[in-house]
């Protein structure tokens, strides 16, 4: 069969095309019938504080994740780059998950512990006073805005009826104690919320303002712990390859 054939000929072409889709379809779909988790089994994956939390809202609001994914792809390049490649099971509890397809910036998937909080608060102050190549905007109104927690309990709630394990009941915090430790667990019960927020706040003082919690605070103790949850040293290359 020619193939100008098939291009003259649009019920010909319609058909082809829906053959190769759905064979595209069935390689892409069968094989997850036989795959019971697609979320890797690792230690140290928790849900963000509510501080986090905060600061992740804040890191979408301002538009953060068109210019910088949090996806670290497969490939050489990459680990070489950024780390070792992103996991499924440090995006569970992301809604929605901030991988992203554009790399303005760098990819921030590894960046929490890189630099430090006072790095972190010049670089969105006045991006280019510490690297002098960078096109990102200036962020100076974060260190002058105080943070909002009047609301954080209700984000912690609405995230709750997606699956992340926010307590409520006393069932749900013992079983967040079982899974994640004490320490977390306080963190992640919503009746406490804002203490857990203060108290973090003032413990890690991430914008260098004692006795002020800002937006900046917020945004900082976010970026400050992506990709710190798993520790890589514990697992081969070949234990992850075993969930894909």
């Amino acid at each position: 069969m020619r193939h100008e054939h098939i291009e003259t000929n649009s019920g010909l072409m319609l058909l082809l095309i829906l053959v190769v889709i759905s064979i595209g379809g069935l390689v892409e779909i069968v094989p997850l019938f036989y795959i019971n988790e697609t979320i890797e089994k690792v230690d140290g994956v928790r849900p963000y504080t509510p501080l986090e939390l905060r600061g992740r809202d804040i890191y979408v609001r301002e538009g953060c994740y068109l210019c910088h994914s949090q996806q670290i792809r497969p490939f050489r390049d990459e680990w070489l780059r950024y780390g070792h490649y992103s996991l499924a099971a440090e995006s569970q509890y992301d809604h929605p998950f901030q991988w992203g397809s554009k790399r303005t910036g760098p990819d921030l998937a590894r960046l929490g512990g890189k630099y430090s909080n006072q790095w972190h608060v010049q670089h969105l102050k006045a991006p280019r006073s510490v690297v002098p190549q960078s096109i990102m905007p200036n962020y100076p109104w974060l260190l002058n805005t105080e943070l909002d927690t009047s609301d954080v309990a209700d984000r912690m709630r609405a995230l709750r009826a997606t699956g992340v394990p926010y307590s409520v009941t006393q069932a749900e915090y013992e079983a967040n104690v079982k899974k994640f430790g004490e320490a977390v667990a306080v963190q992640l019960d919503i009746s406490k919320a804002r203490d857990s927020l203060f108290n973090q706040a003032r413990e890690r003082d991430f914008d260098g303002l004692p006795g002020q919690i800002t937006e900046m605070e917020a945004l900082v103790a976010y970026l400050q712990v992506l990709g710190t949850m798993v520790d890589f040293t514990k697992y081969d290359e070949g234990y992850f390859a075993t969930f894909r």
